[in-house]
């Protein structure tokens, strides 16, 4: 009974973190496609929007659970308290759970200035935006390292595949970006600089 129990801890707070890192991810690749202005067959901008909030919400619900998880479970050997709060202190793989603890800590200050966009300069805010690349990153170092079963072939898959589509999608908004924007088409009838110029060469003095 009590090997069932340190099992269902376990698997609690590993369901958890696989589920949280699914939802920072789909956070992410929205807001590459809100940013890059993507249009999808039924999914208007507004409908991204939310579901890209929604998203990073519900994945710190998800962390949450997933360090309660980890603290009841007498086998996870982090060193208390302080192993799941303070980076890089756990006395399990201190590097790899300390970049979780790094991604929970900045996912966490992300959602304040969140809270408070309206009183932030949009730059600012827009800049520290950017800081959920950083959270996606860690969350993934983190999953990669430091889970006990991360080199499985489905975990390996499940890691692949959404690097694979959030780099593909950062590649596309940064291109796009990087793109000089068309010139105008000129009216018709509207001399341009060329014709401009050959018109004053033309016209006697």
């Amino acid at each position: 009974m009590i090997l069932a129990a340190f099992t269902v801890d376990w698997y609690a707070a590993r369901a958890a973190e696989v589920v949280a890192y699914l939802l920072i991810s789909t956070s992410v690749a929205l807001g590459l496609l809100l940013a890059g202005k993507e249009r999808l067959d039924r999914w208007p901008l507004f409908a991204l929007a939310d579901v890209h909030r929604f998203a990073g919400v519900l994945a710190g619900t998800f962390i949450a659970l997933h360090i309660f998880g980890l603290a009841i479970d007498s086998q996870s050997h982090l060193g208390g308290v302080k192993g799941l709060l303070v980076p890089f202190t756990s006395n399990y793989r201190p590097l790899w759970t300390g970049l979780g603890i790094v991604a929970a800590q900045l996912l966490l200050a992300l959602a304040l200035t969140n809270h408070y966009r309206k009183r932030l300069p949009h730059l600012l805010w827009r800049r520290l935006h950017y800081l959920n690349f950083v959270v996606w990153a860690a969350a993934t170092a983190h999953g990669l390292g430091a889970g006990s079963d991360s080199g499985s072939t489905a975990f390996l898959l499940l890691y692949a595949s959404t690097s694979g589509v959030i780099g593909a999608l950062a590649l596309r908004r940064f291109a796009r970006t990087r793109r000089p924007a068309p010139r105008p088409a000129a009216a018709p009838g509207t001399p341009t600089v060329a014709s401009a110029g050959t018109t004053s060469r033309r016209t006697p003095t």
